[in-house]
């Protein structure tokens, strides 16, 4: 479980690509501990399990899986990637519960910058707009932000100053594609809506 704050970013060292899986080695200045070898760390968004680190270097194995539902697999050398270790116990949280398990990708509209704020319009299939609540959560290549307006055929977000310094979404440009993950408690009373509905409906045939 994260919070969607970023605090580290890493550059994409190598990639050691083996069939439809692939390994990753990250430069970054997250500092790493032998009791860490093993846990989860949010990678733009997606939960990797960290298999090794020295110094600098920490590497990441990604599967098919993986790789065909995030944009994970698109990265090359040198590419900028959100970092962040997983929440615990006690730890504040100053955005909101993140899973690490990417709903889907989506790709960039349109950017207007107002000001210092960029106006980020992302484009999404029409079965997503369930999980779509304005002034709601969703996480964005790991980034925890505010839906601002729910669009025809998307949403839109409005991103800080703060939020661009320290994260790779100052990199973003329209086609890119980004991961996205919906708020889990929008999802989970979503589908106790659903649950409920199916149980009122048998009731109904008593």
């Amino acid at each position: 479980m994260f919070s969607g704050i970023i605090k580290h970013t890493g550059k994409i060292n190598k990639i050691y690509k083996n069939n439809n899986n692939c390994t990753v080695e990250i430069l970054s200045k997250m500092k790493f501990s032998k009791s860490e070898i093993g846990s989860s760390i949010s990678c733009s968004g997606t939960c990797l399990t960290l298999e090794k680190y020295k110094r600098n270097l920490s590497k990441y194995y990604i599967s098919r899986e993986t790789l065909n539902r995030t944009n994970l697999k698109f990265l090359t050398k040198g590419d900028l990637i959100n970092l962040e270790k997983s929440l615990k116990y006690g730890n504040r949280i100053s955005g909101h519960f993140v899973q690490g398990h990417v709903d889907t990708t989506s790709i960039i509209k349109r950017i207007d910058i107002i000001g210092k704020s960029w106006f980020i319009n992302f484009k999404l299939l029409k079965k997503y707009n369930k999980y779509l609540v304005q002034k709601g959560s969703i996480t964005i290549n790991g980034v925890s932000l505010t839906i601002s307006k729910i669009l025809r055929d998307g949403f839109q977000v409005v991103v800080i100053p703060q939020t661009l310094k320290l994260t790779n979404l100052i990199y973003l440009k329209e086609k890119d594609v980004v991961n996205v993950e919906f708020d889990v408690l929008g999802k989970y009373i979503k589908s106790f809506i659903k649950w409920e509905k199916k149980i009122f409906q048998k009731l109904l045939k008593f």
